[in-house]
């Protein structure tokens, strides 16, 4: 089946922002980058299902958009890299609010391990979580958005890591970004036809809980120097490029990657 959706030319401004109506899945959405996004789409008019493996936290991220629109938002607890997990929460997405329209892939992990020192167990529960986990969440977002026949819009958050390698101690990591990126344009070029756009968002450096404390300052400061806007990127930076993504100003675009981070790919 193929979906023809119809062009936005001339929409009013505020109807190509407007997510009212529309449901989204935000993995590793409880804190960070997700929550970032999760409260941009929800602010758009978005329902919003935050899956985490912490689920206490999901919890508490959710109730303050409970409270600004009661039932627009549900945390559940998901490990990307199950997949009859994954098909739990997208089923809890459409049992709760009726459809899923919109799909954030936002969880990944990143131990930093020296590549000498670093064992195949870590390197393959990398890989897991940040592109065996993008493929099952998306497979199964996929055959929902197909099944509704009004397309939908597919995000992946990779990272300049997907580009060029930040600093050692990534490097299961960066295969796993650079693996996210090429999965990205691929699966754009077979979606399309469903009315699916899939694009990514790849972050620089920015200022979250898993980067944070003493350990990492020494990393952090040296990042930041060499960043051209002279500072670390807030998860609504990347928040705001999702929404972007996920709405209708982002109507002719598929396969692509923004890049978010205050300019640090050009040293």
């Amino acid at each position: 089946m193929t979906t023809t959706l119809t062009p936005t030319s001339q929409a009013p401004l505020q109807d190509l922002i407007d997510l009212t109506g529309k449901s989204a899945i935000v993995t590793g959405g409880a804190m960070g980058i997700g929550l970032g996004i999760a409260r941009r789409l929800h602010e758009a008019g978005a329902s919003v299902l935050i899956a985490d493996l912490d689920h206490a936290a999901a919890a508490e991220s959710v109730a303050p958009l409970l409270a600004a629109r009661p039932d627009s938002a549900l945390a559940v607890h998901a490990d990307v890299s199950d997949a009859e997990g994954v098909r739990r929460m997208v089923s809890s997405a459409v049992e709760r609010f009726g459809s899923l329209d919109i799909l954030v892939n936002n969880a990944g992990i990143y131990p930093m391990v020296p590549f000498t020192e670093m064992d195949a167990a870590t390197f393959r529960r990398v890989l897991e979580v940040n592109l065996t986990g993008l493929f099952l969440c998306t497979k199964a977002a996929t055959e929902r958005m197909i099944e509704q026949g009004r397309g939908g819009r597919i995000v992946n958050v990779t990272s300049i890591d997907a580009l060029h390698p930040s600093m050692v101690g990534l490097a299961h990591y960066d295969a796993s970004k650079h693996g996210a990126w090429g999965f990205t344009k691929n699966v754009a070029l077979e979606l399309a036809r469903y009315g699916i756009w899939v694009n990514a968002v790849a972050p620089g450096g920015i200022n979250t809980p898993g980067t944070g404390g003493e350990a990492n300052q020494e990393n952090m400061e040296a990042f930041a120097a060499a960043i051209p806007m002279g500072r670390i990127g807030d998860p609504d930076d990347i928040g705001r490029a999702v929404l972007f993504l996920a709405s209708e100003l982002a109507s002719y675009v598929t396969g692509t990657q923004i890049v978010v981070d205050g300019g640090r790919l050009l040293g």
